[in-house]
């Protein structure tokens, strides 16, 4: 649950600013080494992907014989995630904008999600990663749909959440796309209609593309098996969605994450907001194979702390990070995935109920400000 004193509460002004100039030079050293191994790391991650793919619908074509169907979906959902999670969610923060590849840039890629690049971009890069784990900022906090830390008013909706959580978890990528028009800022007047209408337009779009793609033309391809091609499709898309919605939920919601007031963002300097993106993330421990189809955000503390270097480079970083949160005294939360995900449903159980916070009596301890803010609060950006 979370503290009811920040881990970060005993720093100083001068404390703060510090730790921001060491992170900063942390990312000043990756940038300034990006080469040519980095540039075939994304370029052999991409052929690796559509080889699966290629090799997944392959298989599938001959959905009508069990080994071809188990092949099949276990190459096309790897596909999926590596499409979504290593490649597509990382092109599209600018993380390879420094090759000035067109094929391969933030402003031109598009991936095999319900999501349109650019609405997710919007609420994601955004939205998400400038106010992360801020109240009443950072929508992704329950996604409008859940209650994940005790200040959030509860209401006897919030009874159904472990269900609702239950039903996220399998069809996230469309439950992604919806949240990201913002139909709940519509319903609070913060939004105009008109402006989500075009939205809904660009998105169906997408969908029915997706819905073509994954349930019309690749099962009539398989002629008889089309049946058992469309179920495998919904099988690989099924094992995606899990998987994403696991990974994701892990690195913002265990046990050990802090979550913020709206008024912390007044005058927030670049060293509070490096101190924010780490208090408000946790990591996942596993192989390097386990890391790639995560997209890395295995490492989600370093993602926050720097959205738009290249994924393969947080392995890297992190024992610098891990560092220098020891050395000023902040949590750096990490876990496997089965227990940090444990953690998860534990927190969404416990707080589809009253309460939950903080015991009565304890005032939490806000992180003390600074004179010296920030002259944005968007992240920074790699030039493209």
């Amino acid at each position: 649950m979370t503290s009811p004193t920040s881990a970060a509460a005993h720093l100083t002004d001068e404390q703060i600013a510090e730790l921001g100039v060491e992170l900063d030079a942390i990312r000043d050293e990756v940038i300034a080494s990006l080469g040519e191994n980095d540039a075939k790391y994304i370029h052999k991650v991409i052929a690796w992907q559509r080889g699966l793919e290629v090799g997944g619908r392959g298989a599938l074509l001959f959905s009508l014989f069990p080994p071809a169907w188990i092949a099949g979906t276990a190459a096309l959902a790897a596909a999926k995630i590596l499409d979504n999670m290593e490649i597509g969610h990382n092109v599209l923060h600018g993380q390879w904008d420094w090759m000035k590849d067109p094929k391969i840039h933030s402003t031109t890629w598009e991936w095999d999600h319900a999501t349109p690049a650019k609405a997710w971009q919007r609420t994601h890069n955004f939205e998400h990663h400038t106010y992360t784990n801020v109240r009443g900022k950072d929508r992704d906090l329950g996604y409008s749909i859940m209650r994940i830390t005790p200040e959030q008013e509860w209401s006897p909706s919030r009874l159904f959440q472990p269900f609702v959580n239950l039903g996220l978890s399998m069809i996230f990528e469309w439950g992604i796309a919806l949240y990201d028009i913002e139909l709940d800022k519509v319903k609070s007047g913060e939004k105009e209609w008109s402006v989500a209408k075009e939205e809904l337009k660009v998105a169906g779009r997408k969908v029915a593309k997706q819905l073509a793609k994954d349930y019309v033309l690749f099962p009539l391809l398989s002629g008889p098996g089309f049946l058992s091609t469309l179920a495998a499709n919904a099988t690989a898309n099924l094992i995606r969605n899990l998987w994403s919605h696991a990974v994701i939920f892990c690195g913002h919601f265990p046990d050990g994450t802090e979550t913020f007031e709206e008024e912390r963002l007044e005058g927030e300097t670049q060293g509070e907001w490096y101190v924010r993106q780490m208090l408000g993330s946790a990591n996942l421990s596993g192989s390097k194979f386990f890391h790639t189809m995560t997209g890395n955000l295995s490492h989600q503390i370093e993602h926050h702390l720097f959205p738009d270097v290249p994924s393969n480079r947080y392995i890297e970083i992190a024992p610098k990070v891990r560092e220098i949160c020891q050395r000023y005294g902040l949590t750096y939360t990490t876990g496997s995935l089965p227990r940090q995900y444990g953690k998860v449903l534990r927190k969404i159980a416990r707080l589809a109920f009253p309460g939950g916070g903080p015991k009565k009596g304890v005032t939490p301890i806000p992180i003390k400000r600074s004179r010296r803010p920030l002259q944005s609060a968007q992240p920074v950006r790699l030039a493209s």
